[in-house]
C-alpha cells in the first residue's frame, strides 16, 4: 500500500459558490518530492480527525487567508476581508490530534503559523508594520516573480542538517509571522530583520506516540521543489519521516 499525505483544504466562495481547494503545486510536491499519494482534506472541523487513522504524514499548505486573531487572542482583526474560519476549526484540531499520536508534519506558510498558534503561539497581523521588519510580502508581478527569490535566512540545528547548508536563498509571501513562539517549539531559520522563518518540534503532548517530525517553514519551498536543493532535500526528509512512521504504526497494529 503506499504511502498517503493528507493535505488540509481551504474554504472558498467562488462566483458564490463553496469551494475546497489548495494549489496543486503543493500535492506535486507531496507526490515527486516526497514520495507520497496527497489526499485532500475537507475543511470541516473537527471530524476530521478520524482521518488521520488512514494517513501517515500531514502537510499543511499556505493560503491566502489568515489565522483568526481570535484563536491566539490577537485582538481586532487588521485584515477582515482575508479570513478562512473554516480551515481553523480543521487544521488546529488536525495539528494537535497529529502531534499527540506522532504523526510528522510539514507545515508551510500559513501552516507555520497556524502549528504555532494550535501549540499555544501568538502572530503578528501585519509584520510589515512592525518597527525594523521587512515587507515579507510577495508584491506585484508575475507567479515567477513573485514566488522568486526574495531574501537570505540563516539555518540552525535539525533543519540545517536537512538542508546542509547554515544559509540559503527563499521566496516570502506572507503578511503574518510568528509573534510570541509557542511552548514546544525552537526556531531553526531566520530572515535578516529577525522573523521567524522556520520552525521545529522538541517537545509536546505525545500521548499516543513519540515525538514526531514536525517542521514549519515561513517560505514556499513547493515552489518548483525539484529546482531547488534545499527543497528537494525538505520534501525527501519529509516523505522519510512519514515512512517511517508508517512502518511504527503498523508493526504497533
Amino acid at each position: 500500500m503506499s504511502l498517503v499525505v493528507g493535505l488540509p483544504a481551504c474554504a472558498k466562495l467562488v462566483d458564490g459558490l463553496l469551494r475546497h481547494d489548495t494549489p496543486a503545486r503543493y500535492a506535486a510536491a507531496v507526490f515527486g518530492g516526497a514520495g507520497a499519494l496527497p489526499v485532500m482534506i475537507p475543511p470541516m472541523g473537527e471530524a476530521q480527525i478520524a482521518v488521520l487513522d488512514r494517513i501517515d504524514g500531514l502537510l499543511i499548505p499556505g493560503s491566502p487567508s489568515n489565522v483568526h486573531p481570535s484563536l491566539y487572542a490577537g485582538g481586532d482583526s487588521r485584515t477582515p476581508n482575508f479570513h478562512d474560519p473554516e480551515r481553523d476549526a480543521t487544521t488546529l484540531p488536525l495539528l494537535r490530534a497529529a502531534i499527540a499520536r506522532g504523526m510528522p508534519i510539514l507545515a508551510i506558510c500559513r501552516g507555520i503559523q497556524e502549528l504555532n498558534v494550535a501549540l499555544g503561539g501568538t502572530l503578528h497581523q501585519t509584520v510589515h508594520d512592525e518597527p525594523g521588519r521587512l515587507d515579507h510580502r510577495g508584491g506585484p508581478g508575475t507567479l515567477e516573480q513573485r514566488y522568486g527569490p526574495k531574501h537570505k535566512v540563516t539555518l540552525s540545528g535539525h533543519l540545517a542538517g536537512i538542508v546542509g547548508a547554515t544559509e540559503i536563498t527563499v521566496n516570502s509571501l506572507h503578511g503574518q509571522a510568528i509573534d510570541r513562539l509557542a511552548p514546544g517549539l525552537v526556531v531553526e531559520a531566520l530572515a535578516p530583520d529577525g522573523t521567524i522563518e522556520a520552525v521545529r518540534l522538541v517537545s509536546g503532548d505525545t500521548t499516543h506516540g513519540p515525538l514526531p517530525w514536525v517542521v514549519g517553514v515561513q517560505w514556499h519551498p513547493e515552489w518548483q521543489y525539484a529546482e531547488d536543493p534545499a527543497s528537494t532535500a525538505l520534501f525527501r526528509a519529509f516523505g522519510e519521516a512519514c515512512r517511517a512512521y508508517r512502518g511504527d504504526t503498523r508493526k504497533a497494529a
